[in-house]
């Protein structure tokens, strides 16, 4: 397994649609193990493979206190949404920023799992925030977009600078070697 480098708003491949699985296979399994891998790593409790620059239908999750229950959907669909309930949100892509967002409070969602197999899921609660915010990737879509304009727009300054500021910090680094 190995770490993989997450995409950060505002970067444009971010917003790519991501296309379907069309074979559960050694390499999308690995793909599985290595998001996991990152996304404990963060720490988060979801991610999506367009995150890691893979646009393909693939989300990893686990919302467990003791980070010991993964989930993987590939190809997932929502078949139903019920309810409402607002909740305080954060992403791997936008790091350090949580605004509430307002979702369904109820997802019943089909899928693959990590060996191809079919499965439905009925979730509420935090997994139900998790599936949508994570399959809201799939789609280009990021947390960011549920907030007002203004707010986005100081999120992606803030972000950007912030890079910026690495890039030349680095670079100021590498000189003095």
């Amino acid at each position: 397994m190995s770490k993989l480098a997450i995409l950060t708003f505002p970067d444009p491949r971010l917003r790519q649609k991501a296309r379907p699985v069309l074979r559960v296979d050694a390499a999308i399994t690995r793909l599985v193990d290595d998001m996991l891998e990152t996304m404990y790593a963060a720490p988060g409790i979801g991610l999506a493979a367009i995150q890691v620059n893979v646009p393909l239908q693939v989300l990893v999750m686990d919302v467990s206190e003791e980070h010991n229950n993964p989930l993987c959907l590939i190809n997932p669909q929502i078949l139903a949404l019920e309810g409402t309930e607002q909740r305080e949100e954060g992403c791997l892509s936008v790091p350090g920023f949580y605004e509430k967002i307002t979702r369904a409070e109820r997802v019943k969602v089909q899928a693959l799992d990590r060996d191809g197999a079919l499965f439905t899921l009925d979730a509420d609660g935090l997994l139900a925030v998790c599936i949508q915010h994570e399959i809201d990737h799939l789609g280009g879509k990021l947390f960011v977009d549920h907030i007002s304009m203004l707010k986005r727009q100081r999120i992606r300054h803030k972000l950007e600078r912030d890079q910026r500021q690495s890039v030349d910090s680095n670079a100021t680094r590498r000189s003095a070697l």
